[in-house]
């Protein structure tokens, strides 16, 4: 599991190597990228969301 969140940081930020994303194009399963894609993206929105709210108060 470790790996699929390493792989969806990497590609959030760009950094993905060829060699790294071709592996998890044929080893890694569609669902679990998803599901962490998912997760990671409503986890930022909330640190952002959380970062505005100490900001602005």
């Amino acid at each position: 599991m470790w790996d699929v969140i390493k792989s969806v940081l990497a590609a959030f930020f760009g950094v993905q190597q060829d060699q790294r994303r071709r592996k998890d194009f044929e080893q890694g399963k569609p669902g679990a990228f998803i599901l962490i894609g998912i997760l990671l993206a409503f986890l930022l929105v909330v640190i952002v969301f959380a970062v505005a709210l100490m900001a602005a108060g």
